[in-house]
This record gives structure tokens, sequence and C-alpha cells, in this order.
């Protein structure tokens, strides 16, 4: 159903306003995540809280956005892709608005569990939808501005959340960024995505669930691709979780010193994203992906033992950017597996993100607590090689097949 839609121009049919509304949904799902990760210490002193204790919320979250994405599998066979998108923002915006309202931690740590459960109905879907109304001419280009939304919102949301919270508290932060702009994903996806026909599989037979996942599980490219993702993520928590510290500790880096290099990584990553659809064209999908994935795992190894402050940024700002190219190319690859359960698959590649973010984070903080930064660089820089390696034996474009 969806390869007929995908033959015709996507700009043509539907505007400039329907890829908007895909790269700012993914956009909007950011800007929580981001305010808890900056303000993270400031959270914790109003509740009395070691950061600690209140790093556990992205625990919470993690977990919520794994067991979602796996359900999102069964979902998006009954039910249609616009409507899990549109739910998954409300739900972003009921997180935000309800952590801006919690009185006590656990309350604030179950509304943020809640965004864990809307961010996996709404890349997944965007995803799918690239998948079913572009031509598979444009489709890893155009999933590079749908994946660098996601990048976007440092820029605009470091800068204002950090000055609005300096000036008036977190909560305030919360209802001056998350809020507002969840709640504009949600209009502009509703009008922007109100003239697509549902293309997604619907039957009554719960059987066809336990199908659907079958179908992809024994696809062995499918899943090669699940695995290889799931290794990618594990190895970005070394930058996305640990590369800021890794500066302060080893270069003496200011907070204003570290969130410019932040900043500036994540522009690297941004534009790795925007740039994968020519590296697509030249190398292809799985090529593109191979490369990305074992060159931002060698770079990983390489910023943690940077002996001067100017090649630790350089190797940095360069993993971020194959970073970037293999989201945008593993995401590009992912997609086209299974073309007749696309939401299932890309469902399913979401819980292997986040999977990969979670273990990543908690391999990390064990290995950083026992052999350093350097052991922490080597460790989750090889499963970005581990990454390269499963792409490369097990994976296959089907495009080029």
């Amino acid at each position: 159903m969806g390869e007929k839609t995908a033959t015709g121009d996507g700009n043509a049919s539907h505007g400039r306003l329907f890829l908007l509304s895909l790269v700012f949904s993914n956009f909007s799902t950011g800007a929580l995540p981001l305010l808890v990760s900056l303000l993270l210490i400031d959270i914790g002193a109003t509740f009395n809280l070691s950061e600690g204790v209140t790093g556990q919320m992205s625990t919470f979250y993690y977990g919520a956005a794994v067991v979602f994405a796996l359900l999102m599998g069964a979902l998006s066979i009954r039910y249609g892709h616009r409507k899990l998108l549109l739910a998954g923002l409300l739900l972003t915006a009921v997180s935000a608005i309800g952590c801006y309202l919690a009185p006590e931690f656990q309350t604030m740590t179950a509304c943020y569990a809640l965004s864990g459960v809307g961010v996996p109905m709404v890349l997944p879907m965007a995803v799918t939808f690239v998948g079913e109304h572009f031509p598979i001419r444009r489709r890893a280009s155009i999933l590079g501005f749908v994946v660098a939304g996601a990048s976007l919102v440092y820029f605009v949301g470091a800068p204002w959340i950090a000055y609005v919270a300096n000036s008036s508290g977190w909560r305030l932060a919360i209802l001056a960024f998350p809020i507002p702009v969840s709640l504009a994903g949600f209009a502009l996806a509703w009008v922007g995505l109100r003239s697509i026909q549902n293309s997604s599989h619907h039957s009554d037979d719960g059987r066809s669930y336990t199908r659907g996942f079958g179908e992809v599980l024994s696809n062995r490219s499918a899943l090669a691709c699940l695995i290889g993702n799931f290794f990618r993520s594990s190895s970005f928590a070394a930058i996305l979780l640990y590369s800021a510290s890794f500066g302060r500790q080893t270069f003496s880096h200011s907070r204003g010193t570290a969130s410019i290099v932040m900043l500036s990584a994540a522009l690297c990553y941004t534009l790795g994203s925007l740039t994968c659809g020519m590296m697509v064209a030249k190398f292809g999908r799985k090529k593109s992906t191979v490369l990305s994935a074992l060159l931002a795992g060698a770079f990983t190894i390489a910023f943690v033992f940077a002996p001067h402050e100017l090649l630790y940024v350089a190797a940095l700002f360069t993993g971020c950017w194959f970073f970037g190219t293999g989201a945008s190319s593993a995401q590009s690859l992912s997609l086209e597996q299974v073309p007749k359960l696309r939401g299932t698959m890309m469902s399913l590649d979401s819980a292997a993100l986040n999977l990969g973010s979670a273990v990543g984070a908690a391999v990390g903080g064990l290995v950083l607590t026992a052999y350093g930064y350097g052991g922490l660089g080597t460790i989750l820089g090889t499963m970005g090689l581990a990454a390269a390696l499963v792409f490369g034996i097990f994976a296959r474009d089907p495009t080029r097949s």
C-alpha cells in the first residue's frame, strides 16, 4: 500500500508543511529531555536529592521508551500512523505540564517517564511517513532533515533554557520551552498531516501482531539493522553523556566552554545528518552506514586519548559528524528492510536505539568508575566498531539487490 504513494513526489503531494511537521515533531520530543539533562542538579536541589538519585529519572524514561517502542510494533499494524504520531506528541506535552506541576520527585519521575512513552510513538511514525510518501531517490535526504530535528533543539533550546533557569528557576524554564514547543509540535502535525491517508495495516486478528514481529525478526538483514543500531546508540552515549565531563575534568573547561563545545558538536551532528543524502547517493545506504559507524566508533576512542585540547575537540567534532551521517543512513537502511511492515520495523528500531542508549549510559558509568575515561571511550567506541561489523556482514540494502 505504501509503495504506491512513495512513487510520487512528496513535496508535490503534501507541500512543505508536511515535511516541516515531521521535522518539528522530532524537534519537539527532545525539548524536555534536553531540559532535564541541563538542569539535573537544579531539579535535585529542589527535592533535596543527589545528582545520582535524580539521574534515575532517565532510567525510568528509557525503560518506558523501550517497552512502549516494542508495543508500538503491534499498535502500528492496527492503528493509523497519523493518530499514533499525534498521540505521542500529546503525551509529551502532558508530560512536560506534569513535570512543571509535580509537587515531589516521585510524581516528576512518573511524568517524565510519560514522555518516554510518547517519544517512541513519534519518530518511528515520522520515519514511516517518509518511506510511504516520498520517492526512494529522496528518502535519505528527507530522513536527514527529520533526524536533524532532534539535534536542532540544542541550538534553540539550550541557551534559552539556561537563561530562563538562571533568572527564574527550572520550573519556569519548563513553562518557557518544553511546554510551548510540544504543544506547537502537536498543532503543526495536526494541520500538516491532516491530508495523509492512513496506510497502516489494519486487522482484528491478534495473531497478525505476532506475524508482524515474526516477519521482521526472521529477516536476517532487518535483525542485523536492529542489532547494529543497538550498538551504534550505545557507542554514542560516550559523547552524548560523558564528553562534556571529560573536557571539564581533563582540560579544565568551564561550564561556558563546555556548553560551547557541546553546541558545536551538536552542529556537527546536524550537518552530518543533512549531508547524509549525498553520502548515500555516492556509496549507497549500507556502505554509508558501515563507514559512518566505523569512523564514529574510532573517533570515540580517539577523543578520550587526545593529548591536547585541540585534538580532543577535533576528534569529538569529527565523531559527532559521523554519528550524524550514521543516524540518517542507518534509519534509511532500516526503513527499506520490510516495506509492508515499516511501522513495525521502525518501532522495533526505536526500541533498539533506546535500549542501546540505556545500556551505553549504564556501561559507561560502570566502566568510568572502574577504569576512567580511557576505559569508557575504548569500550563504548568498540561498540561502534561492532555496529559497523554487524551492518557490514549481515545487513543488505534491498534497494540495490
